[in-house]
């Protein structure tokens, strides 16, 4: 799989994708040894170990580690990481719905099943160390190992593993719609779990399940230092109980975190994590916005840091330690997922149900000149909701996409057929006056006329739209388009908010405009339903912030889910794209093929790096005396 929940944790980010839909790859029968430990259910079929949504599975059943790794990777050292915001919860379950999450909280958990970073869609056993399911994908069953433990000793048990998948099914719109597929969790043997889903044919549901993250239960239910009874439904900043490579050591509420190696962790051996996890220590020191953290990261606070502003990447890095190579920039292309990044209206407010308002403040948004002036013209524009991928829709459909599109031919707007989308190009005053112009022309065909030079509707009320923001980052962008809505007679504003405050609003929906983005794996699935599906619409939480409810596109994700190969998955997801864009729900901005990184140099990690694999930070890197000694000690 491309990217997973685990992976959003880690990253702190909202909105990335799931793995998906695809077919199931080869399958390996795991060996008599292993066959035969704890209770076989009868069904008489092989146990794999691993699972593939496409293509052939790379490593064998035997394998001893992962190509990308440097098994001889020596252990020790400290990491300084930056996160931006804050936080208030280390409670993962009430993730996005309560408080603010320290994703650093996420490492110290395992998931049943974990991906290669150089296969598309592979998942290999974590904690569980098998898994098997029919043909008609209906139910799966995972094996847990028989070593796998907690970090105070106790095993990890099915019923933890059910526990978990309750747990955040009950406690989190995005999990409730993520696993709503999945209907029972059973215990059928010593250390075998059961998942049953609502039908057959979903060929996804075996693979996410293995995504999911084990909660243990006997430490929820229990009690605090002070006696008190735990409540999995709350925020909470008492240090949990983890099975993963690292637990929290100590930390600062809402500044920083420190996570030591667990020396001596019951997995530490696994094929998957041979080579990984080499320091001994990660601080994660979180700041509010990226210009103080890059102030720390100059001043030798913090080893890494991630730079997403293209003006501070070309201007902000010319102090004395890049021109020596004491820090190193290096950018790592992004190869596992696409995206849409976008600003979103709400069409939940009814200035913006109308297809023609949303389609005018495109219009009016230059990003040419946005990208020249802010941006150093490097990005480019995203025409797609899976922008960087094969998945993009191109041209006019043909083949099995027409086909598709013509089972709601009588529910989607009819240029879906007879016109490839484009986003309108600014950049010059004659493309920009004529870019106006159209929008004048639409706002006029959806009832709207400019009066006292403002933009009213039939009644006289005018059209008001306030754009949201959380950091500065995003404010510069926002401002800078309206300008552009206010020459169209929109009274627009932007609102800066603290990032509980921002938070708040996302969650309950009280938004006219907010900047919003969508990570896309290359193998989409039942997350589509969470991001566009009319059932997520109105659920406090979930990722469906524009608020579509839309039965052409409903049906279309179930195409997208149910396609039976990745030829007709590519096909439905074609279909999906096209019809997203010419509902015109969001704003299309700009993206970049490459994850930009600078770092003091005092690291290393194999080459050459895994293809899905980013900058691989910092699972895969280590820490490098050498060239600590070379460029010298930390501040």
């Amino acid at each position: 799989m491309a990217i997973t929940r685990r992976d959003l944790l880690l990253t702190g980010t909202a909105a990335a994708a799931l793995p998906a839909l695809g077919s199931v790859g080869s399958v390996s029968v795991i060996g008599t040894a292993q066959a035969q430990s704890g209770e076989l259910p009868s069904t008489g079929l092989p146990w794999r170990h691993a699972l593939s949504l496409f293509g052939d599975i790379k490593y064998p059943a035997d394998f001893k580690r992962f190509d990308y790794v440097n098994p001889d990777a020596p252990k020790g050292g400290v990491a300084r990481l930056i996160s931006i915001g804050t936080f208030d919860n280390f409670n993962l379950a009430v993730a996005g719905i309560k408080g603010s999450l320290a994703p650093a909280a996420a490492m110290i958990y395992e998931t049943l099943m974990t991906r290669a970073q150089d296969e598309v869609a592979t998942e290999y056993g974590e904690l569980a160390e098998a898994a098997q399911h029919p043909d008609d994908f209906s139910w799966v069953i995972y094996r847990l190992r028989k070593e796998a433990r907690w970090h105070d000793g106790k095993p990890v048990t099915p019923d933890d593993v059910i526990f978990s998948l309750e747990t955040f099914k009950q406690q989190s719109p995005m999990y409730a719609s993520y696993y709503r597929h999945v209907t029972k969790a059973e215990k059928v043997g010593e250390r075998d779990v059961k998942f049953s889903f609502d039908g057959p044919g979903n060929r996804e549901l075996p693979t996410i399940v293995g995504e999911l993250i084990v909660l243990p239960k006997h430490w929820w239910e229990g009690t605090d230092a002070q006696g008190r009874k735990r409540d999995v439904s709350a925020t909470t900043l008492e240090i949990p109980l983890g099975s993963g490579p690292y637990r929290i050591k100590e930390f600062v509420a809402g500044r920083s975190i420190k996570l030591e190696r667990v020396k001596d962790h019951w997995g530490a051996n696994l094929p998957s994590q041979i080579g990984t996890n080499n320091f001994d220590e990660l601080r994660f020191e979180f700041f509010r916005d990226n210009i103080v953290a890059l102030e720390a990261f100059k001043a030798d606070q913090a080893d890494w840091i991630a730079e997403n502003s293209a003006k501070q990447w070309a201007t902000a890095y010319d102090f004395p330690a890049v021109a020596e190579k004491r820090v190193i920039k290096e950018e790592f292309p992004i190869n596992d997922s696409g995206r849409m990044q976008a600003f979103v209206v709400n069409i939940r407010r009814p200035q913006f149900k109308d297809a023609r308002v949303r389609r005018a403040f495109n219009y009016a948004f230059d990003f040419e000149e946005m990208n020249k002036q802010l941006f150093f013209g490097q990005y480019k524009r995203i025409n797609s909701y899976f922008e960087g991928t094969e998945l993009a829709a191109t041209g006019l459909p043909q083949g099995e996409e027409l086909q598709i599109l013509e089972t709601v031919k009588d529910k989607v707007p009819p240029e879906v057929f007879t016109t490839p989308y484009q986003n309108p190009v600014g950049g010059t005053s004659e493309a920009v006056r004529a870019n106006l112009r159209e929008a004048a022309k639409l706002l006029k065909e959806a009832g709207f006329e400019v009066r006292d030079h403002k933009l009213v509707d039939a009644s006289g009320k005018v059209l008001t739209v306030e754009i949201l923001v959380q950091d500065p980052s995003s404010e510069r962008i926002a401002l800078f388009y309206k300008p552009s809505l206010e020459r169209i007679g929109v009274n627009a504003s932007v609102r800066t908010v603290d990032d509980a405050q921002y938070q708040n609003r996302l969650r309950s929906f009280d938004f006219d405009m907010i900047i919003d983005q969508w990570g896309e794996s290359l193998s989409p699935g039942n997350e589509q339903r969470e991001f566009w599906g009319s059932q997520a619409a109105d659920m406090p939480g979930a990722r469906n912030t524009i608020g579509i409810k839309n039965p052409a596109v409903d049906a279309l994700i179930e195409k997208v889910i149910f396609a039976k190969d990745r030829a007709g998955l590519v096909a439905a997801t074609h279909a999906l794209d096209r019809v997203l864009l010419w509902n015109f729900y969001v704003v299309p901005q700009f993206t970049y093929p490459f994850a930009r990184y600078a770092r003091w140099d005092r690291f290393s990690h194999a080459e050459p790096m895994p293809k899905y694999g980013r900058s691989g930070l910092p699972t895969l890197w280590w820490y490098d005396a050498e060239k600590a000694a070379r460029n010298g000690k930390r501040a």
